[in-house]
């Protein structure tokens, strides 16, 4: 299950500077909206996503909270 959010985190975990601050808390905020529409098959997913997203938004300090979401997502997706 590719997850658009998630994508947009780990793009900029694997480089900073290829997604802005101003695009890191849109792609926050967006995972936020679809963690809390999505149905109870996709919830966790999305919840991971979002705080990621969330994470990656703050500063580049949330590196480490980031990458640990991603991992999480991944884990409960089967690296989908």
């Amino acid at each position: 299950m590719e997850n658009e959010y998630i994508e947009v985190v780990k793009k900029w975990l694997s480089d900073n500077d290829s997604v802005s601050s101003e695009e890191l808390r849109a792609n926050a905020d967006a995972a936020d909206a679809a963690s809390a529409d999505a149905d109870a098959d996709d919830a966790y997913a999305y919840a991971y996503a979002a705080a990621a997203a969330q994470a990656a938004g703050i500063a580049a300090a949330a590196a480490a909270d980031a990458d640990y979401w991603v991992t999480r997502y991944e884990e409960l997706t089967n690296g989908k």
